[in-house]
């Protein structure tokens, strides 16, 4: 924290200093001293007190007792009492003074280092690391400093996916737009795009956003979105140019005919992303970066759109021609003499048979829907996306020593050497593992992890995937004695269990007979593992009850227990302030005198006389075990029933409906036992109400934000048609993929509600354009088609090359966005044909029939 720009660090793994002084059973009766009098001696003796001031004539002095001790032979000089014959007894005499650190065992140290506030993660971890290269020269011999879980490598990766896909897709978007349209159309066009994300970055620290992981892919996600309303905007002004107007007359008339279908297509796509806002739990605070990206960037290129791009393609004009505009009017030519040659054609066909054309494409979408609920198409909410890091976490059973968990620990760790050293790249000797981490008694002595690190996907040299990596793991550590639960994890976003089963009832034994019951069922399921449940048993304990001739003796309770506590547990006597260190000082039994059974039952208790009667005359002992824990759901007790799946070789509804059946069964078995779901099925479940709620929403603003325009009540409807086809068409994309369906697909069919209706909003709105200019209905409809063809294919091509990147990226960061993209890239794509013959022929059928 002292190096500038680091303002948080957290120590784990660290035991905190403390002064023990440990006194023995047989130098107190000796002495005829008991624990409290060592306490009081040095709570009596051990302080620095203010005593007051003087005034005097030369000022104030101030008061002050001086006798805090510090070091061990400061407590060991400390009189506890003087004997008959004048000798002082010093803690010395009876007890030893150790100044150390709490009982347990650690071999390295971790500093959890933070950015905070406005604080560039990036530049904090360069700083940490030019601090570990200087301080490792310094480090003395068999210490060595190193770096872990460096989170800023996966911002810098995820910025370099965004800084390459924005460029890459620029690039595309910018040839494109030059090949169908002007050089200088093109490039003023896709001007928009670094001022829209310009405005965006300067309005996100307002919005409580941040450029982090979520945000840069957002960033992405927008990209060929953005120059939707700045494509239709600078073709139609293109279209008005080369028809001979002047540049600032084309400019005016060419963005006023567009205005309104432009304006309230980036508003219905920017409230698409609205719902995203409304998804609850800890991925929706995640998914909230989206919106708070991507409805920014939207209105500022809106503004750009309708202001600057106008105010730029007004001094465009046709000049002298060279071999780049040849080919573009060549290839400009090609595109006319496809729309009359192809799409001119079939829309006539389309229109001439309309119905017959909503017929086929109605039954091309409950084709492509019924996908998923036959089965052909799995859906798993959140698929495993492989992490660059695998971890295995043992539980061993309440009470286990130390030094046992600690064996299991370093076998695992041994195994995951053995992975690092089989997995190497034999050109360059370098392993697909990196670091190797093990860690025992964190969470208490009975708990142990290890974790390895792992190459990134796009540097890994080695074909190995790091969930093989762990179900490798897994099969050489095999079965661990006596393990409570052994756990394994190497992917990304993963939330709570895939199998979550939450018993409840006021009946103990009945909930740990169902929860068996439970467990013995999904041990039957092929692809389910690592099944445990919430009850374990409580560490062994030794119950001490107060015999009746204790009570003669004048002995109570609390003096037992504050006798019993204080020689083994200890008793505070202080704590002392030694620079940054807290320090406890404790008094109790050595810790030799600590560690058997043996050593409880030779303890002598004193009576209230003076007296010492061993502790088997006053106390009877009995073995029991206590509660590990108590978990409780409106007073009733709870045992969850947890287990993982191999999410890519399962399917999640069988195994959900054999779940239920035996919750059935478990119904009559054990009447008082009820039964809920939690972890995924849990999140999924409030996921899902709200993206109900969200799409429901969604679809009542966009029929209003288009009633606005069209005047009419029918017509948005129109213009909505293309909606269900847009979600057949992402479902079909995720067949032919062969990705399932998950909800990021499905946020990404949410976003796709407001995009796929801007290319119908542009033709529908041209149609009546060319009516209210005097045209027929169907003229009007079969000119619209033409003339609209150009923007139509360009801004769902320029959309769907934005994403191409990201869905081609092997990085493990584009793993995570990459069904929203599918979903909303092919399904714009695949829309667009719909659009082109369905909304005319539907246009004709709602105003000529």
């Amino acid at each position: 924290v002292a190096l500038p720009g680091l303002s948080q660090a957290d120590l784990s793994g660290v035991r905190r200093r403390e002064t023990a002084i440990e006194v023995a059973e047989q130098a107190l009766i000796a002495y005829d001293l008991t624990f409290g009098d060592v306490v009081n001696a040095v709570r009596n003796s051990s302080l620095d007190l203010s005593a007051g001031r003087i005034r005097a004539e030369g000022g104030e002095i101030l008061l002050r007792t001086k006798g805090q001790a510090y070091g061990p032979s400061d407590f060991a000089s400390i009189v506890i009492r003087r004997t008959a014959d004048g000798r002082q007894v010093r803690v010395a005499d009876v007890a030893k003074v150790i100044d150390g650190f709490e009982d347990g065992e650690i071999a390295a140290v971790f500093v959890d280092i933070y950015s905070v506030g406005d604080q560039n993660a990036i530049d904090v971890t360069d700083k940490v690391k030019n601090y570990i290269e200087t301080a490792q020269e310094h480090a003395p011999a068999g210490i060595a400093i190193d770096y872990w879980r460096d989170r800023s490598k996966i911002i810098r990766a995820r910025l370099g996916t965004l800084w390459r896909s924005a460029w890459i897709g620029f690039i595309c978007v910018t040839v494109l737009l030059c090949l169908f349209l002007r050089p200088s159309v093109a490039i003023w066009v896709c001007v928009g795009i670094p001022i829209s994300f310009a405005g965006a970055l300067l309005v996100l620290p307002l919005l409580g956003g941040t450029i982090n992981i979520i945000s840069a892919f957002a960033f992405i996600l927008v990209l060929g979105i953005v120059v939707d309303d700045a494509i239709v905007t600078g073709e139609n002004i293109y279209t008005h140019l080369q028809r001979g107007e002047q540049g600032e007359s084309a400019a005016i008339i060419g963005t006023k005919e567009v205005a309104v279908p432009v304006t309230f297509g980036v508003l219905t796509t920017a409230a698409a992303f609205v719902p995203l806002l409304m998804i609850g739990g800890f991925r929706g605070k995640i998914f909230a970066q989206i919106p708070l990206v991507v409805i920014p960037v939207l209105l500022f290129s809106l503004v750009e759109s309708k202001l600057i791009l106008p105010a730029h393609l007004r001094h465009t004009k046709f000049g002298r021609t060279n071999a780049f505009s040849r080919a573009q009017q060549a290839v400009a030519g090609f595109l006319e003499g496809a729309i009359l040659a192809v799409y001119h054609p079939l829309l006539k066909v389309a229109l001439q048979w309309r119905y017959t054309t909503l017929a086929l494409f109605i039954a091309m979408a409950a084709i492509l829907m019924s996908l998923r609920p036959a089965g052909r198409i799995q859906f798993m909410p959140f698929p495993r996306v492989a992490a660059e890091s695998a971890s295995a976490t043992l539980a061993m059973p309440l009470g286990t020593p130390f030094e046992t968990t600690h064996a299991h620990v370093q076998r695992i760790e041994a195994m995951a050497w053995e992975l690092k050293a089989k997995y190497v790249d034999p050109s360059t000797g370098e392993s697909a593992i990196t670091h190797v981490l093990a860690e025992t008694g964190e969470d208490g002595p009975h708990f142990g992890r290890v974790r390895f690190e792992i190459v990134s996907p796009e540097h890994r040299t080695v074909e190995v995937k790091s969930t093989d990596l762990a179900n490798e793991w897994r099969e050489l550590i095999g079965q661990i004695p006596g393990a409570r639960d052994l756990s394994f994890r190497a992917e990304l976003m993963r939330g709570g269990s895939p199998v979550d089963v939450q018993l409840t009832g006021q009946d103990l034994e009945q909930l740990t007979a169902a929860a068996a019951e439970m467990r013995k069922a999904l041990a039957t399921i092929d692809g389910v593992f690592d099944i445990t449940d919430s009850f374990q048993d409580g560490k062994q304990q030794l119950e001490l009850t107060l015999r009746d001739d204790a009570q003669r003796l004048g002995i109570t309770t609390r003096a037992l227990a504050a006798q019993v506590r204080g020689a083994f547990f200890g008793v505070e006597a202080q704590r002392i302030q030694d620079g940054r260190d807290d320090v406890r000082v404790m008094v109790r039994y050595p810790e030799a005198q600590r560690r058997s059974l043996a050593d409880l039952e030779s303890m002598h208790i004193r009576t209230p006389d003076g007296k010492l009667v061993p502790l088997e005359h006053v106390a009877e002992l009995s073995v029991s075990r206590g509660a590990a824990n108590i978990q409780r759901i409106d007073r009733r007790r709870v045992v969850s029933v947890t287990a993982d799946v191999i999410k890519s070789q399962v399917n999640m509804d069988e195994i959900q409906a054999a779940v239920d059946e035996k919750l059935l069964e478990l119904e009559g078995q054990f009447p008082g036992v009820e039964h809920a779901l939690g972890g995924e099925a849990k999140d999924n479940a409030e996921t899902a109400a709200n993206m109900r709620v969200g799409l429901l929403g969604l679809l009542l603003v966009i029929y209003a934000l288009l009633a606005i325009p069209f005047k009419d009540y029918l017509q948005p409807l129109l213009v909505m048609l293309v909606i269900p086809f847009g979600a057949a068409s992402a479902i079909f994309a995720h067949f032919c993929l062969g990705m399932p369906l998950s909800m990021l697909s499905l946020f990404g069919i949410l976003a796709l509600v407001g995009v796929v209706i801007n290319d119908s909003l542009v033709l529908v709105d041209f149609i009546n354009q060319q009516r209210r200019a005097g045209m027929e209905v169907y003229e009007a409809v079969r000119t619209a088609g033409v003339r609209r063809l150009r923007p139509i294919l360009l801004t769902s091509i320029t959309t769907f090359i934005g994403l191409a990147p990201l869905l081609l990226e092997q990085s493990t960061q584009a793993q995570f966005l990459k069904p929203m993209a599918v979903s909303l890239g092919f399904g714009i794509l695949l829309t667009t044909f719909v659009t082109l013959l369905l909304v005319p022929a539907a246009y004709l059928i709602l105003e000529s029939d």
